[in-house]
């Protein structure tokens, strides 16, 4: 923008103008001038130039990969226009000297919390995911969806597309669809106001259409019908003494959280003895903390959770990020010789160092928007992959304003950040020294350029030991024996008339030879669908709070999960019709117990007495990285389970697509009206460990791209040492120097530099593995062969970088390179 007198007119001014627009001519000849040196350099130097763009369109691209995950990890439900007033409802409760807290609560408590307390203006209570029938006409499909109350809607914000959120679920035969599930129920055509029939029983009419949910929200679901229709999933309301409904709560406008606190904590002990016996506080958790922070130890927030992960994964962007600029800034500076003349030159005709910092900032901006170019392109052909590792939707909006000044910035910082360096080491020659040529230092012991290497190898070789350290131990806990036989286990839900029609399924599976044994539980093998503590048996400690798995089973468990009974026996109604007030526990409850003789013994438990008849050893059936807690397998007596998935070990004479078609055939004939939808318990099995294998391959990958721009840097480095010692080199050879004399002569510098780089990693790594590995439970030991293997790793990777420039450069004719010089 022009001076104000720039507008006003008489002789001086005009002479004034003039001097301006000289001036501003001179900035933009200078301006050019300084683009046509960057691209001249540019050109000069293809083979640095390259190294320097793909080092740092490598790293822009992974640090960008991270940025996109972590922004959809932190944007988890942002979008509910009331996010900053929506909670969720927690218990804390005393146990085991133990404070435990967990996010489901009892029922009834949604309606006393908009009843007893004014802050509140809506509590909502959302149902586990059922997987429903869903008919029209002859169209019939499995969705899966939640049962909620009718404020659901108006509580969060999830886009309607036809619909009105404040009335869409207030009848009780009313559904609301996503986009997707009514396209696939209705095709083209209008889903409002059309009826869907659920489970072949009654029929519901589509009251709204949301939009498809994002994938940064913690609901998932295809359909949802009001609260009322609970019963279609088997759920009751248990009243007080029942802990297992999702509850949320939406604040009025002007509430505060702090007057509410207090208010909310003791509300469970107004309404149930037990919890007024156990001193059972209640607490809201506010909804920017549920994705990242959601880990409490010992009743308080541990700063845990996914929380660790992205910052961790953020920090490994920033190194990776950090290792591709110390690139730029090593050759860079590795390079001055070549531009040592072109300073001295500019600062002796009258040029600031200001303006030459600008301007190579300038130079290494222009290669960083290069590079980021390219690292868009990366990023494009990785986002696929990336998605599908990561299990999520990620894309750029490059129609959003925001997406591209988050990328000119990135730009800007990196280029900053890599040119920051450079520029002041260029701009800082004395011009009678460059001049002289005696500009240049003796080797010293320590340089930046030196130091930056060993950051770049240090970053590497922490990565590489905390790979093989996340491989040991997702490897130990998948080793670990699960209790149970998973081959051939099979499960399927009991959909539709799959309980009437049990006992006729299970005879001519067996029959025909598909299966060796069938039986009955409330959940799969992989999964504990019921807990609790409060169970009463002979001997039993008066403060014990002891928290037992529940499962439950009518017969022949054992055989067809394979499980190992260590006393007693398993259940047989036949042969044993009381088997179904009969109880099997593991090894874990027995030490809890302390049964010396458990067999015949009575344990109170939901109003039932049942009988031990055997004991097992302990089997997973959480998490593999977690002690085996106490489990009771229940029998077919039990008020307050039911059976809900139908175990099969199949025949393994014969082949299982046999088996898996034969099978069908007979679901079908008893239940006709829904798909056969068998489940391999050992591929269920193997999802407990999705997480560690997400770390795994991360770990590996960004250890893979780190050690490839710190090689690429090395490489570049070498290149320019190698032709810098040619003359030395023809020397040395012509003195009778050997190609491995020589080759040794330029390697051992970088391999120095590589040891040394170990030497800061190992502790590091160490200390870091250590504290990771302490969440768990069950864990490998760290091991000395690990940092033995990757110091061998790390300098094998060095020496083979170098060496192809080493060698090439030793094995070069000596006329030729004294001819050239």
């Amino acid at each position: 923008m022009a001076p104000s007198w720039f507008k006003v007119s008489s002789p001086t001014i005009w002479i004034k103008k003039t001097l301006y627009i000289q001036h501003i001519l001179k900035e933009m000849s200078m301006l050019k001038n300084y683009f046509t040196i960057a691209w001249r350099t540019l050109m000069r130097g293809k083979t640095y130039s390259a190294i320097n763009i793909t080092g740092l369109a490598i790293g822009m691209a992974a640090a960008m990969l991270i940025f996109l995950w972590i922004q959809n990890e932190r944007s988890f439900d942002e979008f509910h226009k009331n996010k900053d007033r929506i909670y969720q409802v927690w218990n804390r409760v005393p146990k085991d000297g133990q404070v435990s807290c967990w996010n489901t609560v009892s029922a009834p408590l949604a309606r006393t919390l908009e009843k007893d307390l004014s802050e509140v203006e809506r509590a909502v209570r959302v149902n586990w995911n059922s997987t429903f029938l869903f008919s029209v006409g002859d169209k019939k499909m499995m969705r899966s969806g939640c049962m909620v109350d009718t404020g659901f809607l108006q509580m969060f914000s999830f886009p309607m597309l036809k619909g009105n959120p404040s009335t869409a679920l207030n009848d009780m035969h009313s559904v609301v669809l996503t986009e997707k599930t009514a396209k696939s129920l209705f095709g083209d055509e209008e889903a409002m106001g059309k009826i869907i029939k659920i489970e072949n029983k009654e029929n519901f009419t589509v009251t709204g259409v949301l939009k498809d949910l994002p994938n940064n929200t913690r609901f998932n679901f295809e359909y949802l019908l009001p609260w009322s229709n609970v019963k279609y999933g088997e759920g009751q309301d248990l009243g007080w003494n029942d802990n297992s409904t999702p509850t949320y709560v939406l604040l009025k406008p002007n509430a505060s959280y702090a007057a509410i606190a207090p208010k909310i904590k003791g509300l469970k002990q107004k309404y149930a003895d037990e919890a007024k016996k156990m001193k059972w506080e209640l607490f809201l958790y506010p909804l920017n903390r549920w994705r990242l922070y959601s880990s409490f130890t010992n009743g308080v927030e541990d700063g845990g959770g996914r929380s660790t992960f992205v910052s961790l994964l953020a920090i490994i962007a920033g190194f990776i990020l950090l290792i591709a600029c110390i690139n730029f800034m090593n050759l860079s500076t590795a390079r001055s010789e070549k531009r040592a003349k072109e300073v001295g030159i500019r600062k002796v005709a009258g040029a600031q160092k200001s303006s030459l910092i600008t301007q190579f900032i300038g130079e290494s901006v222009c290669l960083a928007l290069l590079a980021g170019i390219l690292a868009l392109l990366i990023v494009q052909i990785s986002l696929p992959g990336f998605n599908q590792l990561t299990e999520k939707n990620l894309f750029i909006d490059f129609g959003n304003i925001y997406t591209w000044m988050a990328f000119t910035g990135f730009i800007l910082l990196t280029g900053l950040l890599a040119g920051s360096y450079p520029a002041f080491f260029l701009s800082s020659f004395q011009p009678v020294k460059v001049l002289k040529g005696t500009f240049k230092k003796a080797n010293a012991l320590v340089t930046p350029r030196k130091v930056l290497v060993v950051l770049q190898f240090t970053f590497a070789t922490v990565l590489i030991i905390c790979t093989i350290i996340v491989k040991q131990q997702i490897d130990f806990a998948r080793h670990r024996s699960a209790g149970y036989n998973k081959d051939n286990l099979v499960y399927h839900f009991m959909t539709g008339d799959i309980s009437r029609n049990y006992a006729l399924i299970k005879n001519e599976l067996l029959a025909s030879g598909v299966a060796r044994s069938v039986t009955r539980t409330n959940s799969p093998l992989t999964q504990r669908w019921s807990d609790g503590w409060g169970q009463d048996w002979e001997g039993k400690d008066p403060n014990d709070k002891t928290t037992f798995d529940r499962y439950l089973s009518d017969e022949g468990l054992g055989a067809t999960a394979g499980l190992q009974f260590t006393q007693g026996r398993d259940f047989d109604l036949k042969e044993f019709p009381t088997d179904s007030t009969g109880l099997i526990i593991n090894e874990s409850s027995l030490k809890v117990m302390k049964f010396k003789d458990p067999i015949g013994k009575k344990v109170s438990d939901l109003g039932i007495d049942w009988h031990i008849v055997g004991v097992i050893k302990d089997f997973i059936l959480t998490s593999p990285y977690e002690p085996t807690r106490p489990i009771l397998i229940c029998g077919a007596k039990s008020r307050f389970m039911s059976f809900n998935v139908v175990q099969i070990k199949l025949n393994g004479d014969n082949s299982t697509a046999g088996n898996l078609k034969k099978a069908e055939a007979i679901f079908k004939k008893y239940n006709p009206e829904y798909p056969f939808d068998a489940r391999f318990v050992d591929e269920e099995y193997a999802r407990k460990f999705e997480d560690e294998d997400r770390q795994g391959i991360f770990a590996s990958l960004f250890a893979g791209l780190t050690i490839f721009i710190s090689c690429l840097g090395l490489f570049g480095l070498a290149t320019y040492m190698a032709e810098n010692r040619i003359k030395e080199i023809g020397v040395r050879k012509i003195l009778g120097a050997s190609v491995t004399s020589i080759t040794t002569l330029l390697s051992k510098d970088f391999i120095k530099l590589v040891i040394i780089s170990f030497i800061i990693a190992a502790p590091l790594a160490w200390w870091g593995m250590h504290k990771w590995l302490e969440s768990y439970t069950y864990r490998v030991g760290i091991e000395w062969w690990v940092f033995a293997l990757t110091g061998f790793l790390s300098v094998t990777i060095a020496l083979l970088t170098v060496s192809y420039q080493s060698i090439r450069a030793a094995i070069a004719s000596p006329a030729k390179s004294l001819r050239t010089e």
